[in-house]
């Protein structure tokens, strides 16, 4: 299944370069706080793409850091794993974001939650 933000047939997104921007600093925010777009600049595309991008990180973050609270010694001892790799794929958005790129995050950045 394909992003429907992306064309596959070009590399360029299909949302309007003037945009993103216009709203660079706002996708960047959302590794932050993933609802800030949201509320900043609700009518823009790149805004909503990258919240849906934090809001998938936000809840891979806290899904998982629950559920491996939960699960004796081998589950603590992946808890500082999973911190690493939430802060690693927050820096890589913060990055797209600011830089205005359309490029999904590792292994979650194809579900979609917020249209």
């Amino acid at each position: 299944m394909t992003d429907p933000m992306v064309n596959p047939d070009s590399a360029s997104p299909n949302i309007d370069p003037a945009d993103i921007e216009k709203n660079k600093t706002m996708a960047g925010l959302a590794y932050l706080i993933f609802f800030l777009p949201l509320l900043a600049c609700p009518d823009s595309k790149y805004g909503r793409y990258h919240a849906n991008q934090a809001l998938l990180l936000f809840i891979l973050g806290f899904g998982g850091s629950l559920i491996l609270s939960l699960i004796p010694v081998i589950g603590w001892v992946l808890l500082p794993v999973l911190a690493f790799v939430v802060l690693v794929f927050a820096i890589m958005g913060l990055v797209n974001g600011f830089s205005g790129k359309v490029k999904p995050l590792p292994l979650i950045g194809k579900y979609t939650l917020i249209k």
